[in-house]
C-alpha cells in the first residue's frame, strides 16, 4: 500500500514488493529480515505531497507480535487508514488496531484491499466493520468488477467513475457515465451512506428528512466533520497489488482526515496536578514535542519526534521535561524510510528525527518555558519468555550491549536475569517477536545465541480473603531483627483493577505508632516483593489487595529490612492459605483455511484445549474462518501442524486476550515441576 502511495506522489520511481525478489525490495521495508520473511517488522516514517497537501506517513506492521509499532504510531498521528482484506474482512489484528485507534481517538478511513482476489466481498467487510468493530461505517465508493474483473471504482459522493489503466495504474480515466449494470447498486449504496451520515450529522439529517438532493460539496464537508469527530468511517475500495484505488484513497486522505490544527491534543500540566491542557498546534507557540521511537544507528541514537506546537530549530537548545536535561539540537533530519534528508527546522504537526539526544521513548521536550508533558502510550504485557545466552562466552559484552539497545527501542521486549539460575530471560509478544530479535543479535552484532524452549508467562492469584499475623524475629548476637505485621489479603476484582489502573494494590490502614511511620514504605516494598514471586510456582502475582492494619516494633532490633522481610513472608505464607490459583495466558486465535479442511482444523484446536467461538464460511463456501480461544502453552508448533493439515493453504493469527485459571490437574503438574526445579537447584 505505502509503496504505491510513494510511487503516485513521486517519492519513488518504481514499485517493488516487500520480499525484494527483484533485488530491491519495498522502500518502507528496508530490513533484510523484513524482505526475507515478507512482512513489516518495524514502523518506518516518510513524507510525501499529494496535490497541495503535505502528508506524513508512518507505515506499521500488520503482525500482532509487533503491535507496539502500531501503538506508538497511533499515539502521535492525527489520522489513520485501517487496511482490511477484501476476502477475510475483519481479522484478529483488525480488532487490536481498532482498540488502539479508539484509545487515542484517531480519526480513520477504511480501505478494503485485495478486491482482485478470489472470493472478495467488500459488503461483507463493511458489515464486519459495523458488527464486529461497532463503527458507523459506510462505503463512499463501489468497485467496478471483482476478482479478475476488478478494473475501477464509482465514487458515491461525486457520482463519477474511475478506471485505472497502465502498467502501474498511473492512468486514471474519469467519467460521469455510470455503468448501466451498477446504477441500482450505486443508488442503494449512496442512500445507505447518506442514512449513516444523517445518524450523526444534523445538516445532512435535515436535508435527508426533507428529501432534498445533497450536492457533493455539502456531503464532503459532512463526511470530513464526522470523520474528524470519530463518528463516521468512510470506506474506500481497491487493490493495492493491482494498482487500483490508491489515488482515490489519497484524495480521501486530503478530503476527510484532519490537519494538525483540527485534531485536539492534550498535554498534562505537571504544576497543576496533571490537569489536561489543550495544545495549540501553533508553530509560533512555545515548543512541545514527543519522542515516540528510538533507533540505534551507526551515528548513534536516532530519536523520532512528533512536534505538537512550536518549532524545532537546528542549533537551539531543548529541555527534556521528564529528566530536566538540556540538550542542543546538533542534527535534524526528515526520514524517508532509512534515508535521511537534512533540515534546519521542523514546525508544529511535523514528524522529524534527531541525533545526539539520550532519552527514553515517550519523553516530552520543550524549550524550557513550560511544565507540560505529553501523556505516554499503553504497553501490553509480555506473554512469552525465552532463556538466551551467547554461544561464545567472549561475546558477552556484545550480547549485553545489543539487548540493552533492543529493550530501549521496543518497550514490549523485557529483559531480566533469573536470581537463582543467573540465566538471561527475554520476554516478548510471541514466538516470531523473540525469533526476530535472536536473528538480529546474529546479523547486527555477530552474536550467535543458544536459546531454551519458549516458556509461558504464568501468573498467580488468590480466590479468598485471608488474615495474617506474622512475627519476624531473629537474634544474631549483635543487633537482631524484629518486626510484626497484622492485616489481611483479598482478591482484587476486575472492576477495581480497571479503576486503580494496576493489577495489585497495597493499603495502609495503620492507626497509631505500633509501626513507626519510617517503616511504612518498607512494609509496602515487602508486599511488592511477595507479588513479584508467588507461592505456587514463583510467578508474578495479580489481582491481590494487601491491607496492613497493625503490628509491633522493637526500639533496637526493628529496621527497614526487618519490616520488609516480615511483610514479604507474611504475604507469601498467607497466599498459600487463600486458595491460590495459577493463571495462564489465553490467546484469541483466528484460522483461515479452505472449507474442505474445516473438520481437521477444528479437531486440532480441540486437541489443544481450544474453545471454538465461531466458524464462518465465506459467500461461495470455498473457505472458512474459525475463531477460537486457546491457551498459549498449547500453541507451540501449531503453524507447522496447520500447514501439514491444509496442504500449506491455511494461515492463522493470534493475539493475547486474558489470563485464566488453569485446570486443577495442570496446576498440580506445574507445582510439581517447579518443586523439582527448586530441589535440583538447592542440591547443586
Amino acid at each position: 500500500m505505502t509503496e504505491r502511495i510513494l510511487f503516485y506522489t513521486g517519492r519513488i520511481n518504481a514499485i517493488h514488493d516487500v520480499r525484494g525478489k527483484d533485488g530491491v525490495g519495498a522502500k518502507m521495508d528496508s530490513m533484510d529480515l523484513e524482505r526475507e520473511k515478507g512482512i513489516t517488522i518495524q514502523s518506518a516514517a516518510t513524507f510525501c505531497k499529494w496535490k497541495d497537501t503535505h502528508i506524513n506517513i508512518i507505515d506499521t506492521p500488520g503482525h500482532v507480535d509487533f503491535t507496539i509499532e502500531v501503538e506508538r504510531a497511533l499515539r502521535v498521528l492525527d489520522g489513520g487508514i485501517l487496511v482490511l482484506c477484501g476476502v477475510s474482512g475483519v481479522q484478529s489484528q483488525s480488532l487490536t488496531v481498532d482498540r488502539q485507534m479508539k484509545r487515542y481517538n484517531v480519526p480513520r478511513l477504511a480501505f478494503v484491499n485485495k478486491l482482485d482476489r478470489q472470493g472478495s466481498n467488500p459488503w461483507k467487510v463493511v458489515n464486519d466493520l459495523r458488527r464486529q468493530l461497532s463503527l458507523n461505517a459506510a462505503a463512499v465508493q463501489i468497485p467496478i468488477g471483482l476478482e479478475n474483473d476488478h478494473k475501477g471504482l464509482v465514487d458515491l459522493v461525486e457520482l463519477k467513475t474511475y478506471v485505472f489503466e497502465g502498467d502501474y495504474g498511473e492512468i486514471v480515466k474519469e467519467s460521469d457515465e455510470i455503468p448501466a449494470d451498477l446504477q441500482n447498486l450505486v443508488s442503494e449504496k449512496r442512500n445507505e451512506m447518506i442514512e449513516k451520515l444523517a445518524d450523526v450529522d444534523d445538516d445532512i439529517a435535515e436535508l435527508f428528512l426533507m428529501e432534498e438532493d445533497i450536492d457533493a460539496d455539502t456531503m464532503k464537508a459532512a463526511i470530513r466533520r464526522q470523520t474528524i469527530a470519530c463518528k463516521f468511517v468512510p470506506v474506500f475500495m481497491g487493490s493495492a497489488f493491482k494498482n487500483k484505488g490508491v489515488q482515490s484513497l489519497l484524495d480521501g486522505v486530503t478530503d476527510y482526515l484532519p490537519e494538525p490544527s483540527e485534531k485536539a491534543n492534550y498535554a498534562l500540566d505537571r504544576s497543576n496536578n496533571e490537569e489536561p491542557v489543550l495544545v495549540s498546534s501553533n508553530s509560533d507557540a512555545p515548543l512541545l514535542a514527543l519522542a515516540f521511537k528510538l533507533e540505534e544507528t551507526q551515528y548513534g541514537q536516532l530519536t523520532y519526534m512528533r512536534i505538537y506546537q512550536g518549532t524545532m530549530k537546528k542549533g537551539n537548545y531543548v529541555h527534556n521535561v521528564n529528566d530536566g536535561k538540556k540538550v542542543k539540537l546538533s542534527r535534524l533530519v526528515r526520514m524517508h524510510s532509512n534515508d535521511m534528508e537534512e533540515i534546519t527546522e521542523a514546525a508544529s504537526g511535523e514528524v522529524c528525527a534527531i541525533f545526539g539526544i539520550d532519552c527514553k521513548s515517550m519523553d516530552t521536550f520543550s524549550d524550557g518555558n513550560m511544565s507540560l508533558a505529553m501523556s505516554s502510550m499503553f504497553v501490553p504485557e509480555a506473554v512469552m519468555s525465552l532463556a538466551v545466552k551467547p554461544k561464545d562466552s567472549q561475546m558477552q559484552a556484545n550480547f549485553g550491549k545489543a539487548l540493552n539497545k533492543f529493550t530501549k527501542e521496543d518497550p514490549t521486549l523485557r529483559l531480566k536475569v533469573d536470581d537463582d539460575t543467573k540465566e538471561t530471560i527475554l520476554s516478548g509478544m510471541g514466538e516470531l517477536h523473540l525469533e526476530v530479535y535472536i536473528e538480529r543479535l546474529s546479523r547486527e552484532y555477530g552474536v550467535e545465541c543458544v536459546s531454551g524452549k519458549p516458556s509461558v508467562n504464568y501468573k498467580e492469584t488468590i480466590t479468598t480473603k485471608q488474615s495474617f499475623d506474622h512475627l519476624h524475629k531473629k537474634q544474631t548476637g549483635g543487633q537482631g531483627q524484629y518486626a510484626r505485621v497484622i492485616g489481611y489479603i483479598e482478591p482484587l476484582s476486575e472492576a477495581d483493577r480497571a479503576e486503580l489502573g494496576k493489577s495489585n494494590t497495597f493499603e495502609n490502614k495503620l492507626v497509631g505508632q505500633n509501626i513507626p511511620p519510617e517503616y511504612h514504605s518498607s512494609c509496602e516494598k515487602g508486599a511488592a516483593d511477595a507479588m513479584e514471586e508467588g507461592a505456587l510456582v514463583g510467578c508474578e502475582v495479580e489481582g491481590l489487595r494487601v491491607v496492613l492494619q497493625d503490628g509491633a516494633s522493637h526500639d533496637v532490633d526493628s529496621s527497614d529490612l526487618a519490616f520488609r522481610t516480615a511483610m514479604a513472608r507474611a504475604v507469601r505464607d498467607t497466599m498459600k492459605k487463600a486458595k491460590p490459583k495459577i493463571l495462564e495466558p489465553i490467546m484469541s486465535v483466528e484460522v483461515d483455511a479452505p472449507a474442505e479442511f474445516q473438520g481437521a482444523v477444528v479437531a486440532a484446536l480441540n486437541r489443544r484445549s481450544g474453545m471454538i467461538q465461531n466458524s464462518d464460511l465465506n459467500d461461495d463456501g470455498s473457505s472458512v474462518k474459525i475463531a477460537a480461544e486457546v491457551p498459549l502453552g498449547n500453541m507451540f508448533g501449531y503453524s507447522t501442524e496447520l500447514r501439514s493439515q491444509t496442504q500449506g493453504k491455511g494461515e492463522f493469527s493470534m493475539e493475547y486476550m486474558k489470563h485464566m485459571q488453569v485446570p486443577a490437574n495442570q496446576q498440580t503438574e506445574l507445582m510439581k515441576k517447579y518443586k523439582e526445579e527448586m530441589d535440583a537447584e538447592n542440591a547443586a
